[in-house]
């Protein structure tokens, strides 16, 4: 089906989301180790993890991506190409998110890395004018807490100076479960110091706990959220509270924190209010756009044509777009909405 309503992405990861064609050039300039062979070779490869069922095998995938993502260039040249893809595809805005510390394995400071993929930003945006992006910089949980806590704590102070700059807020990424998340407390504390705007991935591969965690170490939004829905309680506080998740169909099935696209609980989250969003998060990795996780919306998941849009203005409203161009994001949903209405009383 055609969606020619403006479309919002608010949980697209960098690394997750390249043109393997790039990949396979980059890591044969670098001397790069790959999975495959061949091109072909690695794409089919990465179809059998994203079909694996298991998060271990997903996880895999990042490595070949990461390792050529390195220097200035290269991350510049990912992160426009993808503001290219996506323009492509018709989205109105996106927001980008990326771990600056996991660009410093050859050299580059996290600093560097950001003005990359700002650079990356300001060569997108100019050949794609359709187009508003947004940069989240992602701390990273990969272990106990102590394992990285100079690169998390580095990620969450000099986000903030990158505020005006392109970067629109701070995000915590990686691995649930390992230790109690609130033991990222006093980073999501320093950030909010500062001024930050603070979302964070929680209740995914964990229980709804994450979720409260998350929310009460001042997250307005959190990546993916779905287990909140075990909580009647904090389901509702989610609703009353205009706590917004950032739901992934495609990549929740793929790493098998829900069973099915029927069983999942979006359209259930959504009918009580809380403000739902629909979402990528790793494009290739799963081979999904946009489009594709709306059919599965509306095929398999209980949702109508009318809510794709409904949850696209909460996706605008709940975005860190500028008021402007929120108002005018809003107005077209608007009309979207109204002619999608008419066209079914009609």
């Amino acid at each position: 089906m055609k969606y020619t309503f403006p479309k919002v992405d608010l949980h697209l990861h960098l690394d997750g989301s390249f043109r393997t064609s790039t990949v396979w050039e980059l890591a044969k300039q670098q001397g790069a180790k790959m999975p495959a062979d061949t091109l072909e070779g690695y794409e089919a490869w990465m179809e059998k993890c994203s079909h694996s069922g298991s998060v271990n095998e997903y996880l895999k995938m990042f490595d070949a991506p990461l390792q050529v993502m390195q220097d200035k260039e290269s991350l510049a040249r990912v992160t426009r190409e993808l503001i290219e893809d996506i323009a492509a595809q018709g989205l109105a805005y996106a927001e980008i998110r990326f771990a600056p510390q996991l660009h410093t394995n050859k050299g580059m400071s996290q600093r560097e890395a950001i003005e990359a993929v700002l650079e990356g930003r300001r060569q997108g945006l100019e050949k794609c004018p359709s187009i508003k992006i947004g940069i989240i910089c992602c701390m990273m949980c990969v272990g106990t807490e102590d394992v990285n806590w100079d690169a998390n704590m580095e990620t969450a102070t000099i986000t903030h100076e990158y505020l005006d700059r392109g970067v629109v807020c701070l995000d915590l990424a990686g691995a649930e479960g390992i230790v109690p998340l609130s033991n990222y407390a006093p980073l999501f504390k320093k950030a909010k110091d500062l001024g930050t705007p603070l979302i964070c991935h929680a209740g995914d591969s964990q229980d709804w706990h994450t979720v409260k965690d998350a929310i009460d170490m001042g997250a307005v939004r959190i990546g993916h959220g779905h287990h909140v829905y075990e909580n009647p309680y904090l389901s509702r506080y989610a609703a009353e509270h205009e706590i917004a998740l950032e739901i992934c169909p495609t990549s929740n099935v793929h790493c098998e924190t829900r069973e099915s696209y029927e069983l999942h609980p979006a359209w259930n989250l959504y009918m009580i209010g809380v403000p739902v969003t629909i979402n990528t998060d790793n494009m290739t990795m799963s081979r999904i756009t946009l489009d594709d996780e709306y059919d599965h919306c509306l095929n398999e998941m209980g949702f109508e044509y009318e809510d794709l849009i409904l949850m696209n203005i909460n996706s605008v409203r709940h975005s860190f777009m500028k008021e402007e161009d929120k108002k005018e994001l809003l107005q077209k949903l608007s009309i979207a909405l109204e002619e999608c209405l008419q066209e079914a009383a009609a």
